[in-house]
């Protein structure tokens, strides 16, 4: 199982616990923080006994986005792991959930500052959880900046195109219920709690059939910029072989057998 000094992995049963560890630091990104991120995607891409990954904070904040102090590699802090983005010059963008998305349902769990880079990234994540005390935003216009991990593409597509751009043109902040409000986020939960109600949600999706659930996340992906002939063609394509699988047939076996009580004639 890997990790660094800035990211932490465990495991829930069946789930991949990736936690931004820099504190001190509000979870700022950091070049160590980067490269255990990427690893922890690929890490839950290739172990088949994981079938959901949580993503979520140390210390009472998600991510205050990026260090770029850090990344910069002023100071030895992450020297370490330089090579590797020499070697990959796209790894900060894989970590950050811009050009990559793992085949697991990735859930976040956010208490705290997630702003800036945090929630760029978290528009990558599939489900999320917020405590209400939570922050959200993109700051980067107020600094002259430019949020460049894919927001002016993202979160127009996720959020009604007034609501993204208000927040990408002023760089306010957004409370936890504003987020929800205009679908940032799906649930608001009391502050210390979102880890438990993101763990819930995945025990939910971990009890389902991980090819059956693999395969209808990259569905929605997928056919989300289709024209709907297009994408029920591509949806065809992906869904039906899943009929065909081991999953499927012991699934539909064991319905049959103990059929839940909604499907009960009264």
């Amino acid at each position: 199982m890997g990790g660094t000094e800035h990211l932490t992995v465990r495991r829930e049963g069946a789930t991949l616990v990736l936690t931004l560890n820099r504190p001190d630091a509000r979870n700022a990104l950091s070049l160590s923080m980067l490269v255990g991120l990427y690893d922890g995607w690929l890490e839950a891409d290739e172990d088949d006994e994981v079938r959901s990954i949580v993503l979520t904070g140390a210390g009472g904040a998600f991510c205050a986005g990026m260090d770029l102090k850090a990344l910069a590699g002023r100071g030895m802090e992450g020297e370490q792991h330089r090579d590797r983005l020499k070697a990959d010059p796209d790894l900060h963008w894989k970590a950050m959930l811009r050009h990559h998305r793992p085949r697991k349902p990735v859930i976040a769990a956010v208490e705290g500052y997630c702003v800036a880079g945090g929630t760029e990234i978290l528009q990558g994540t599939d489900i999320r959880v917020a405590g209400e005390s939570a922050t959200f935003g993109l700051f980067e216009v107020k600094h002259g900046l430019f949020p460049i991990g894919g927001s002016t593409v993202r979160l127009q597509r996720q959020i009604p195109r007034t609501h993204a751009l208000e927040m990408l043109l002023t760089g306010g902040p957004y409370t936890a219920r504003e987020a929800a409000g205009i679908g940032l986020i799906g649930h608001v939960v009391p502050d210390g709690t979102a880890l438990d109600k993101a763990l819930e949600i995945a025990e939910r999706v971990n009890a389902c059939g991980p090819l059956a659930v693999e395969a209808v996340k990259a569905s929605v992906y997928e056919t989300a910029e289709m024209t709907e002939t297009d994408g029920l063609a591509a949806e065809l394509k992906r869904g039906w072989p899943i009929f065909d699988t081991a999953d499927a047939k012991e699934g539909t076996r064991a319905f049959a057998e103990k059929r839940p009580p909604e499907y009960k004639r009264a």
